[in-house]
Parts: C-alpha cells; structure tokens; sequence
C-alpha cells in the first residue's frame, strides 16, 4: 500500500522551502527515540520495522498525489515535479524488531538528503510508535502469565483495521502465542485461535445441545464457553458431560476445556478445577478473557486462579492504560563536506534536551550472567572495546559511577544496516521468528527489572565523548542567548 501521503501537512511545506534554499545533496541525520517507557514500565519492544521497510519501498507520488497537492494552491510547479520523480535514496540503521530498547536512544538513525528525511518522519512515527507500544504492552502481560498461555483476542475493540491487524503483529512478537484475528493470521503466517460465544449457547434450545453440537464439530479442540447461563451450576457440568460422551466414544481431544468470560474469575477456576479433576478430566484446560491485563492476570494468579490459557482483548490491543508510545524524531547533525557538524535541541525542560551528532549504541552485558548491565551511547567514530576497561557514569548525576574491568563484559552493537543509498538490505524474519528473539532479548533483563511495579531502571549512559559535546553546545547556546 502506498502511504507517500500519510503525512502532516508541514512536512511537505518544509520540504518546499528545502527545495527552495537547501543544497539538496547536503545529507542530515535524524534520530528516532522515546523519552517514557510506557505502563510505568522499565523497558519497551521494538516493533514496526517490517512496516517502516514496506513504507520506504513504496515511497512514490503518483499523478492523483501530485494533482491533489496542486490543488492545494500552496506548491510551484518545478517542487510537484521532483515530487513526481522522488525516491528515497538515503541510509537507515534500526535495532531489530524484537529488540529490548530504553529512553532516550536512537531506535532507527536515518541519514539522508533532507527532504527525504523529512518526508518520511510522520509515517516512520505512526509505524514504530503504535506496533511498539502493543509489543510493550504484550510482553508485559506474557510476563504476569509466566508460563501460561497468552492470545490476543483485541480485534474487535481495537481503532480500526489496522490497528487490529498490525496491533495483533505486535502483540505476538511480544509474547502472545496467537490471535484471533484472521486476517493476521494470513498475513503474517501467526497462529489462530478461539473457541465460540455466547450466542451459540443461545441459539440453541438449552446449553448441552449447544455444547454437544461444537464438541461434534470440532472434537478436537473443545473448548466451552460455560458462563452464558450459571457457570457453577450448569455450565461446568454440562461441559463434564460432553467431554464424558467424547470419552465414551473412544475420542481424546488433543485440546479441550472450558472458558470463562465473567465473575470471579479466581474463585470460579478453582472451582471448576475441582469439579473437572473429579470427574476424571485433570487435563482439561480452564482459560479466561473477561477485561484481562497484566495488572488483573497478577492478582489473580496470586490468589491461586487455575487458569492456564489468558485471552487478553480490549485492555491489550489499545494498551488502555497507556494509549501513545511518545517516540520522537529529531534533527541530530548536517552534513558539511565529508563531516557531519552535531546539532542540539535545547529545551526548559531538561528531558527534552537532545543528544546530538552521528550516534551508534552498545549494549553492555555482565559476563557471567548474560544481563544486561547498562546501554552505551557512542559517537559513531568511537571505538569501544572489551580489552579495555570500560567508565560508565549517569549523565543525570555524574557521581554515579563504575569502571568495569575487561574481562567482566561484552560488548553488542544494537544498530544494523536497513536501508543503504536507498536499497535495503535487510530480510525481515517471520513473526514467530522474531518473537523467538525477543523471548531471548527479554531473559537478558534482571528479574527486578521486569517487575510489573515499581521495576528497577537500566541506565541509559553516554560515553565522555558525547557527554562532553552535549555539555559544550549548551553552554554555547546559552551564552549565545545572552
């Protein structure tokens, strides 16, 4: 799908006024981050790029683009025909979807003419900010579920087709085991999943004529929905019913079980637990949905709820508690002759204030346990080393300080190669794929680090280099204000 036009309005009249006084060839570097992991949370999930690749590819105005811009009474002729000729010719550097990512680090770097740049800042937002915001927030639940299963089941709440579907991607890359989205399903070569509603209880004249039609048609995955009347006092039973029947008949499902929509979802598990365990039936599933979060799966799990399968909908889909990832897209150098000269966003708000110049990022990780330690970042000429001792230091408090001894660390550079001179190069995993990576991203997080609340911080460093140049722009900007 074209989405050259899934822009503001402002980015196109900048890109005019660069056409108009800009050397056009000059390359600029642009950075995109985020400042606040979502939820109160202590890390995020990179998702998006597959996306971010497709979008680059089909960048292009078509005739229809370029007569609805003409229309607007705003763009010179000699601007609407390099638009009819544009192509993305620059160079993208990102962390892998799947990526374990904090505050404050440039997730994709972007170098390019600056128009091109400029252009592709509000897509490039809408992609990465929404598919990583759902990843968040999935890996989040996944986490409360520990061993359980988790299925996104979100469709139909969520803010509209894309959102669901590209909302269903993310959600399994951050740990959901499925969707019941098809369309997702197709797409992205994910599995599906679902049981039935209430309204097929409801179509039929009683409840065990309805469950004994599904078990009939799909003997083996039965799971019943036993809420629609009174769970405890005919939904369980009749669902010991039908799977006693299935047993009489020589038929073992290879899945089957009940759901739970409503209620007390602890105490009417552990209740059905025990009314299914002594009907012989120890290993029927008992899964819930019901307005689920990683907050309510917790709790719940904590008062001995025994359910095994999550179906997690509205709360996840729209990450209801936190509805926007908040990255950003800043301006960090321009090129001048063969160098890039760093630039600064300075704000009255110190957490707005901007790391400037041509960046890259390590991850440092202690060497004996595979954690992660702190993130690095470098100037992109740097050249850090695991034979040499290493200084890492809080930018926000500078006392705060250790040296790490070669031989106690290793080192990973996050950002690869996606695009370069407006060819990618980069092959995008399949999703099941990259949520195998971002399982493995996600066990190189301290325990303390991936608490629900109150989780403890992972440093985000700059090495004495950058710090430096940050300070000394500044202080140059301030003195040149006064």
């Amino acid at each position: 799908m074209n989405l050259t036009l899934l822009t503001d309005f402002y980015e196109l009249t900048m890109m005019q006024g660069y056409f108009k006084s800009y050397d056009r060839d000059g390359k600029v570097i642009f950075d995109f981050f985020y400042r606040t992991n979502p939820c109160d949370g202590s890390y995020s999930i990179a998702a998006g790029l597959e996306q971010v690749i497709d979008y680059i590819n089909n960048l292009n105005f078509s005739p229809e683009d370029i007569q609805y811009l003409r229309e607007q009474k705003i763009f010179e002729e000699d601007f609407l025909d390099y638009l009819s000729h544009f192509k993305f010719t620059g160079d993208i550097y990102s962390v892998p979807e799947g990526t374990v990512i904090f505050p404050n680090e440039p997730v994709m770097k972007i170098i390019a003419p600056i128009m091109e740049a400029q252009i592709i800042e509000t897509g490039v937002l809408n992609i990465m900010n929404h598919q990583s915001l759902i990843a968040t927030k999935a890996s989040r639940v996944k986490w409360s579920a520990k061993d359980n299963i988790v299925l996104e089941f979100g469709l139909r709440r969520a803010q509209g087709p894309d959102a669901g579907i590209y909302g269903a991607r993310a959600a399994v890359i951050g740990g959901c085991s499925g969707t019941s989205n098809v369309l997702a399903g197709k797409l992205f070569d994910v599995p599906v999943k679902g049981t039935h509603a209430h309204s097929w209880v409801m179509s039929y004249d009683d409840e065990l004529t309805a469950f004994r039609t599904y078990a009939n048609l799909y003997p083996d995955a039965c799971l019943l929905l036993v809420d629609t009347y009174d769970t405890i006092r005919t939904g369980v039973p009749n669902a010991i019913k039908v799977f006693k029947e299935l047993k009489e008949k020589g038929i073992k499902p290879k899945l089957y079980g009940i759901r739970l929509d409503s209620g007390d979802l602890a105490y009417l598990s552990k209740k059905a637990r025990k009314m299914l365990d002594n009907a012989g039936f120890e290993d029927a599933v008992i899964s819930a949905s019901s307005d689920l979060d990683e907050y309510l799966i917790q709790d719940l799990k904590s008062q001995g709820a025994e359910i095994t399968v999550w179906g997690v909908g509205t709360n996840l889909i729209t990450s209801k508690d936190c509805p926007a990832f908040g990255g950003v897209y800043k301006l960090s150098a321009i090129s001048k002759g063969d160098t890039f000269e760093p630039k600064i966003k300075v704000s009255e708000n110190p957490e707005k204030i901007t790391n400037p110049g041509n960046k890259k990022i390590y991850r440092v990780y202690d060497k004996d346990s595979g954690k992660i330690k702190a993130d690095l970042i470098a100037l992109d000429h740097e050249d850090i080393k695991e034979t040499e001792p290493l200084l890492l230091f809080d930018p926000k408090a500078t006392w705060k300080r250790m040296i790490l001894k070669p031989g106690t660390f290793t080192l990973r550079e996050l950002l690869i190669p996606i695009f370069i001179k407006g060819h990618c190069v980069y092959n995008s995993p399949k999703v099941m794929d990259i949520q195998k990576y971002c399982f493995t991203e996600l066990e190189s997080l301290w325990p303390e680090t991936r608490r629900i609340i109150n989780p403890q911080y992972v440093y985000v460093d700059l090495t004495t280099n950058l710090y430096n140049l940050k300070q000394e722009m500044i202080e140059r900007f301030r003195e040149t204000e006064i």
